[in-house]
């Protein structure tokens, strides 16, 4: 090995501990992000869900009256046949 090569070695032995902790963090950080991002997913298809299924649908009441007073005169008209 060049003396270059042995150096760089011996520079990354006496730093191993440091390396090994910065990578292990790194990777803690990673494993993180990525929990966060899957959980922010859920969360934004699940309100999307909710509200597409009770959204404005609910909020709008659409009030329809109907006359029935032309069929209410004409069940009279039968049941006053019935009576004769």
């Amino acid at each position: 090995m060049s003396q270059k090569k042995v150096d760089a070695y011996k520079e990354q032995k006496a730093n191993r501990q440091k390396i090994i902790k910065r990578e292990k963090m790194i990777l803690r950080l990673e494993k993180i992000a990525a929990l966060v991002v899957c959980i922010v997913a859920v969360c934004w298809i699940g309100y999307s869900v909710q509200d597409k299924v009770t959204g404005k649908d609910s909020e709008e009441q659409i009030v329809t009256e109907m006359d029935t007073s032309a069929l209410d005169d004409y069940l009279a008209g039968l049941s006053a046949e019935d009576a004769e």
